[in-house]
């Protein structure tokens, strides 16, 4: 006997193509209401996925993003950073902005 109950969910999800996610856009939405997921496909390629939206904290949010591999989590102290004095450029900023689009004009 196990000691552990996995639940496993199955979600089942379509694909559509844009002009038919356009036409039906109504059905699918309803679909994905009720938990499932569209593939969006632009010429037979995947561009986009319309999944149920969720109430996800920002602690929730950095984790998925951290485990997709789209966010890499800082090692530096923040603070400290913050709190030292800006630098000390040897021109002002205005000028070398003048200077950079002086050619523009």
């Amino acid at each position: 006997m196990h000691d552990r109950y996995v639940e496993t969910i199955l979600v089942m999800m379509s694909t559509a193509s844009v002009s038919e996610l356009k036409a039906n856009l109504s059905r699918y939405l309803r679909e994905v209401r009720r938990g499932g997921e569209v593939e969006v496909l632009d010429r037979g390629a995947p561009v986009a996925r319309l999944v149920p939206a969720a109430a996800e904290s920002a602690a929730g949010v950095r984790e998925r993003l951290i485990g997709a591999g789209l966010l890499r989590p800082g090692k530096g102290n923040v603070a400290a950073i913050l709190q030292s004095p800006p630098l000390a450029l040897p021109v002002s900023l205005s000028e070398a902005l003048a200077e950079d689009r002086a050619d523009r004009f």
